[in-house]
């Protein structure tokens, strides 16, 4: 899986495990809601800036936006 699909699906998923919509995100951490669903839908790469923006808004380390989840 490309690193970019990784970072879309962690991002979504643990969005809505806090129940928080894209543009409750986007505000936490200081981006655009667009952005957020453009990152979601693995149109754009974030940076290393956005990506840490993104954990602090979500409480998690930013290593957990880009670990593959695993199989079960």
């Amino acid at each position: 899986m490309r690193v970019r699909d990784v970072l879309a699906l962690n991002l979504k998923g643990l969005r809505q495990i806090q129940n928080l919509s894209q543009e409750d995100l986007a505000d936490l951490a200081g981006i655009d809601r667009t952005y957020v669903s453009s990152l979601e839908r693995s149109q754009y790469s974030a940076t290393i800036d956005v990506l840490e923006r993104l954990a602090l808004a979500l409480g998690v380390k930013p290593a957990d936006l880009l670990t593959e989840p695993t199989s079960n």
